[in-house]
């Protein structure tokens, strides 16, 4: 079969030939009229140096899928992807008492512009490309011996792999209906998940680690956490032994849906507080009480969704952490976290020390962690390292 050639500028062949996924249609020579999907060869002087698929509405106008010139992208590749990533999952996660992982991380799984996320046997699909619409139907037959069912909540349109935080009504593309909630397991915590309306698919598999991190820090410690969701930091902590934790976040149902999984788990949700209100005020209400918590944990939605918006993110994250400051005791813990792409580790670590500074509060960073292995980095894309985790002691 012959392909579409896209020949590119001087010399991006070297970058895409090291492994970089991405060709902005600023990097092409000239713009071929392809349909959406349209599998195209990249070319620099005419030799060859990937093949990908072709997205007439994206700037990103190639997403690399191989860089083999023998490999035809079919089927028995989309099979093949799908059982590399599953057994790598099954491989490098401790599954002891967990049901839930990221099956497909995109870029980094060699499925660029593909997420599925699997909860309990129940699949979450989102494809961020128009290019991937045409593979929808290979896709789902790839996943069919992983999984009972597969939503989709596609987030064609997005370019960042981050998509809007409450995006999408899911729909059913194979197997029988999943309930509106499915119950999954999280070393051994349980968790009620909307995988239909939820924000993202429905939870943030990425901290996943992270919140089994706090459950080890929390035994006797009263905990504040902060944006909240579905309290996946709080049944943590209340598990790992916390006194009291308090949980609050602006979305009324995700606080509600907290109070649930706590008794889910056989937590009395009647001995710990849950609030909906606005977490910037209810910081500035307890400073002015001069209430404190062992544990402060800030796990805030995206501050940047454009690279323009970066400075103002970076000093929103160096307030939002001074507020924290002033409510964490001294000799307590502040655990941040930041899921904007486009701000670096150093960048938000900078950001964290400037809040320290500005409360004049000494800080000690007892842990710095990423995203875990089933939502992994691959080096040549660094646009994929997203998740930034730090605890710090402060005082």
């Amino acid at each position: 079969m012959t392909l579409a050639r896209v020949e590119l500028k001087a010399g991006l062949g070297r970058h895409l030939r090291a492994g970089h996924p991405w060709v902005f249609r600023k990097a092409v020579e000239h713009a071929p009229k392809l349909p959406a999907g349209a599998v195209v060869d990249l070319v620099e002087g005419g030799r060859f140096a990937a093949r990908g698929y072709w997205d007439p509405l994206s700037p990103i106008a190639v997403r690399v899928l191989t860089r083999d010139e023998r490999e035809t992208i079919d089927l028995g590749f989309f099979q093949r992807r799908l059982a590399a990533c599953h057994a790598q999952r099954r491989a490098l996660i401790d599954l002891d008492g967990t049901d839930a992982f990221r099956l497909v991380h995109g870029e980094s799984d060699g499925l660029p512009g593909v997420v599925v996320d699997l909860y309990a046997g129940t699949a979450v699909l989102k494809l961020y490309s128009a290019g991937l619409t045409p593979y929808r139907p290979m896709l789902l037959e790839a996943l069919k011996p992983f999984v009972t069912t597969v939503i989709g909540r596609d987030e064609v349109g997005r370019d960042d792999g981050e998509g809007d935080e409450g995006a999408g009504t899911g729909r059913v593309l194979f197997g029988p209906p999943a309930p509106e909630r499915v119950t999954i397991s999280e070393r051994h915590a349980k968790f009620l998940v909307d995988v239909y309306r939820g924000q993202k698919t429905g939870f943030f598999l990425d901290q996943r680690e992270n919140r089994h991190l706090v459950r080890r820090l929390a035994k006797g410690r009263e905990v504040l956490n902060c944006f909240c969701f579905s309290g996946g930091f709080s049944v943590n902590a209340a598990l790992g032994g916390a006194t009291k934790v308090f949980s609050v976040d602006q979305d009324a149902d995700a606080v509600a849906l907290a109070r649930e999984n706590f008794t889910l788990n056989g937590l009395e949700a009647a001995s710990h507080d849950f609030l909906a209100a606005d977490v910037f005020d209810l910081l500035d209400s307890f400073k002015d009480e001069g209430r404190t918590f062992d544990i402060v944990i800030l796990d805030p939605p995206a501050f940047a969704k454009s690279q323009k918006a970066v400075e103002s993110a970076l000093d929103g994250y160096a307030s939002l952490n001074r507020q924290a400051l002033a409510v964490v005791k001294p000799g307590g813990l502040l655990v941040t976290s930041s899921c904007s792409a486009r701000v670096s580790a150093e960048q938000f670590l900078d950001a964290v020390k400037e809040a320290g500074f500005k409360a004049d509060v000494d800080l000690t960073l007892v842990e710095e962690r990423y995203q875990p292995p089933d939502h992994p980095i691959r080096m040549q894309f660094r646009e994929g390292r997203y998740l930034k985790f730090l605890v710090l002691k402060a005082g």
